[in-house]
C-alpha cells in the first residue's frame, strides 16, 4: 500500500465508523470502519518506513568520489 491507498483506507474507515447510523443483519458497520482505519494506520506507517529506506538507498548510489587531476 502506499500513502495514498493508506489515507483513502483511513477516511473510509471513519467514514463508517462515525457517519453511517445504518444497520445489516450480522454484520457490524462500525466494526469494519474501525478495521479499516486501524489497515489504513498500518499501511500509513510502512509506507513511510519504505520511503525512507528507499531515500537512503539513493543518496548511497549518488555519491561519486572525486578524485583529483594529476600533474605532470
Amino acid at each position: 500500500m502506499y500513502i495514498g491507498t493508506s489515507i483513502f483506507l483511513i477516511a473510509l474507515g471513519a467514514i463508517l465508523k462515525f457517519a453511517v447510523t445504518a444497520t445489516v443483519a450480522g454484520f457490524s458497520i462500525q466494526t469494519a470502519g474501525v478495521i479499516l482505519i486501524v489497515a489504513g494506520l498500518v499501511g500509513l506507517i510502512a509506507s513511510f518506513f519504505l520511503v525512507t529506506m528507499r531515500r537512503d538507498r539513493v543518496r548511497e548510489e549518488e555519491v561519486v568520489p572525486v578524485v583529483p587531476e594529476r600533474r605532470y
